[in-house]
């Protein structure tokens, strides 16, 4: 891929911009089975699932910049000013297209960049996601309510110029910190969801919910935890740092064009974000999966202490998508200790993954597959199916 912003030294971002893109997915498969070592060398390694090499993050997080009249779309340079980058080539063409619109409203409601040497103004930041059917959702990142008026009364014009525009909504950052966002949202549109398709599967996204940004290499990491849970065809899952449950949801049916032991799949997703469990819960509800719940808690708080619950009993199988710190040593620990038959751990950090399942020594590495979700950068994810011994 090719970047005037990188040339130009304006954005140092991609920082393998530089290799082919063969070279790093070979230097980032090297990494994994270097990390995992014959220690945790898998039966098999899958090919890796390569990415295209540009166009292909579903979201763009522009800090806003410059003046009310001419303001930038980008990033902050070292001294705090804005630089615009509305023609970079890593986002989908969909979200490119409506970046001059979003500039150009900025000087219509007339919120004043936030000046981050000086603490001073009311927008930082503008984020777009869109849906693998065009549809947008629009999130303006603000100091204060200040700003909030001029922007309902502007909101028309933005809709009728962008009617891919779905939902649009403002989330308030009070503070001075390096946050891309804060605690309280305010939702201007009626709809307050964006849909995203993900092969048979509908997953609503709330404004606050993470998603995968790179939404090709997101289902295919789905549909592969897909195929080997079916293969598996375990009567009970467990979906831990679910999301907005895009494993819990992929898994919930059981077959997929198999014959299966079960006429249903009892699926538990656990995630500590309020918006995201909401999220996954009307996935759920829309879908009519009537055997699969979400609840918002720590993922290792309710797993070491769910069979305390007179009802509740390990399952066949745990899904972890754990943060980059992994799932840890207490989590590790009641893994390698409980019944659990089968894991499959999806990482982003294979520091971490290696680290975990040094604490898990019963369990063998069944296949392990890397999947290229960051082109560019030095960061991927793997997967691995790990079984009993």
């Amino acid at each position: 891929m090719q970047c005037d912003y990188f040339d130009a030294g304006l954005c140092r971002s991609c920082t393998l911009l530089d290799r082919p893109y063969p070279v790093q997915v070979a230097e980032k498969e090297a990494r994994v089975r270097d990390l995992l070592g014959e220690r945790h060398a898998p039966a098999a390694w899958l090919p890796t699932l390569t990415s295209p090499e540009s166009g292909f993050r579903n979201k763009a997080k522009m800090v806003v910049g410059g003046t009310i009249d001419e303001p930038t779309l980008g990033i902050l340079d070292g001294r705090g000013q804005g630089v615009d980058l509305r023609g970079g080539g890593l986002h989908t063409a969909g979200i490119q297209a409506v970046l001059p619109t979003l500039a150009a409203f900025v000087p219509r409601a007339r919120p004043l960049p936030y000046d981050v040497p000086n603490r001073r103004g009311e927008a930082k930041s503008v984020h777009v996601t869109e849906s693998p059917s065009g549809e947008l959702m629009v999130r303006f990142v603000l100091r204060s309510e200040q700003a909030l008026p001029r922007l309902r009364a502007e909101l028309p014009w933005l809709l009728e110029a962008l009617p891919q525009v779905a939902v649009v909504s403002v989330n308030l950052l009070p503070e001075h910190k390096a946050v891309l966002e804060g605690a309280d949202e305010i939702v201007l549109t009626d709809r307050e969801t964006l849909t995203m398709r993900l092969g048979a599967v509908d997953l609503e996204l709330r404004p606050q919910s993470f998603f995968q940004t790179n939404t090709a290499i997101a289902a295919g990491l789905y549909a592969q935890a897909a195929e080997w849970v079916d293969a598996i065809d375990p009567a009970t899952v467990w979906d831990l740092y679910c999301g907005v449950g895009g494993f819990a949801l992929h898994v919930a049916r059981p077959g997929a064009g198999r014959t299966s032991r079960h006429a249903h799949r009892e699926v538990v997703g656990i995630e500590t974000s309020e918006e995201a469990v909401a999220s996954a819960r009307g996935s759920a509800r829309r879908a009519g999966l009537e055997h699969v719940r979400f609840a918002a808690d720590d993922a290792t708080r309710f797993a070491t202490t769910a069979e305390s619950a007179a009802d509740t009993a390990p399952p066949e199988l745990v899904i972890v998508n754990p943060p980059r710190r992994g799932i840890g040593a207490t989590l590790a620990g009641w893994l390698e200790g409980s019944d659990v038959e089968h894991v499959v751990y999806s990482s982003c950090n294979p520091v971490t993954l290696a680290s975990d399942l040094d604490a898990m020594p019963s369990f063998d590495v069944v296949a392990t597959r890397v999947f290229d979700m960051f082109p560019q950068t030095p960061h991927l994810e793997a997967m691995a199916l790990l079984r009993r011994r």
